[in-house]
């Protein structure tokens, strides 16, 4: 199993009660997270969530291959509980005392924070207007929850800031990147979101790989201790941005893990010109391609799961310009590389695997098979394209 470790360096700054207190953390950080990821990897479970949608509709997503329903408005309540436990659906959500002692206690996998701390609410954000929510807000409410149930992991989501330099949300916290590293002294799992398809701004708008470089940086944030998600959009939100296309969805999702995301989050709301709260499920052209990939993604969860082998493969790339991201596993006696294309052009890439003597290639989910000899193969790449290769040593598929 992957576990995380704690990195000492992220819980011990200083002396006395605060370096008792990020000792504190670091212990609650490995029982949380261990327990979460040890009790769930038996199963071959990857959590694959959807953002602050009405239970009524966890049996439609349920058949779209979502496993978490993350965030309850107006909740948790007892009503919602129900409707989700009998749907099969698991849960993180705010920690009250109707989800405390609701029978479906069993079926809530994590607690959360209120979503974006790091962001300002006031008019005005953007010129240096208003607060935040201060990290030692986040690591004490943290303590509070963990007082009350020390099982369960806490999960926190922040916002653009963490991926983007140049967002202006905080108010007085504008250009302080430096926030990040106390917030996520308060949770055990850390997620971001940011949504470049949809943007309005021409840094980040259309530029995917932000997404990747984001969780990056939330990985140095927690001192690479903890396990990082993201939220991946799937619907036009507003009209400020254009609508993401299949093809980019899972180019974005698949940056997200094979840059080490250990669960994602889809953001399904639509804004404007019109509110829709599950616009995701009215657009059965994205939704049919997002069931294949959350499917695929399941399917795969043992391997994801798995630990990344490093130094495992090289590439060599015909168009510099169109880099190619890489992650390889081992799992059941197979290699699997997943690799993804992080810029729009085309490329083609030669890659050699290392200890792989194979003849063939498997091309997941693509009914094709590559020649390989002694673990070099090429193969093409349009923009933004995924690819993901079995391996199998010595031997045909």
């Amino acid at each position: 199993m992957d576990q995380p470790t704690a990195q000492p360096s992220a819980f011990a700054p200083a002396s006395g009660g605060t370096a008792r207190r990020g000792q504190l953390l670091g212990v609650m950080l490995l029982i949380a997270v261990g327990r979460f990821y040890c009790a769930n990897a038996a199963e071959d479970f990857f959590p694959i969530g959807v953002w602050l949608q009405h239970p009524t509709n966890a049996a439609k997503y349920r058949a779209a291959g979502f496993n978490t329903y993350v965030g309850l408005w107006q909740g948790p309540t007892a009503q919602q509980l129900d409707v989700l436990q009998s749907s099969g659906m698991r849960v993180i959500c705010s920690q009250n005392e109707a989800a405390l002692r609701h029978p479906a206690h069993t079926n809530i996998i994590a607690w959360m924070h209120e979503d974006e701390p790091d962001n300002s609410k006031a008019f005005g954000a953007r010129l240096g207007i208003g607060s935040t929510i201060l990290p030692s807000q986040i690591v004490a409410d943290y303590l509070r929850m963990k007082a009350r149930d020390p099982v369960r992991p806490v999960l926190l989501n922040l916002g653009q800031g963490v991926a983007w330099d140049g967002w202006r949300g905080r108010g007085r916290r504008n250009n302080h990147p430096e926030d990040y590293a106390e917030y996520v002294q308060g949770c055990d799992i850390a997620s971001f979101d940011i949504y470049p398809v949809n943007h309005a701004n021409g840094e980040v708008a259309g530029n995917l790989w932000i997404l990747a470089d984001g969780l990056e940086r939330l990985r140095k944030y927690s001192g690479g201790a903890k396990p990082c998600w993201t939220c991946i959009e799937s619907t036009h939100i507003t009209t400020a941005g254009r609508r993401p296309a299949p093809a980019e969805v899972r180019a974005e999702v698949w940056m997200a893990l094979i840059h080490g995301a250990r669960g994602i989050i889809y953001f399904a709301h639509q804004f404007e010109p019109t509110f829709m709260e599950a616009a995701l499920l009215a657009d059965q052209k994205m939704l049919s391609a997002i069931t294949t990939l959350n499917q695929q993604i399941s399917e795969l969860a043992g391997v994801i799961n798995s630990p990344t082998v490093v130094n495992a493969v090289t590439v060599q790339s015909a168009t510099a310009a169109v880099p190619i991201a890489m992650m390889v596993k081992q799992h059941g006696g197979l290699t699997y590389l997943f690799a993804v294309a992080m810029r729009p052009g085309t490329n083609t890439a030669k890659f050699a695997l290392s200890g792989v003597a194979a003849e063939s290639v498997e091309v997941i989910g693509e009914h094709r098979s590559l020649r390989a000899e002694a673990g070099l193969f090429s193969d093409r790449f349009g923009p933004w394209e995924v690819h993901l290769y079995r391996v199998e040593s010595g031997g045909n598929h």
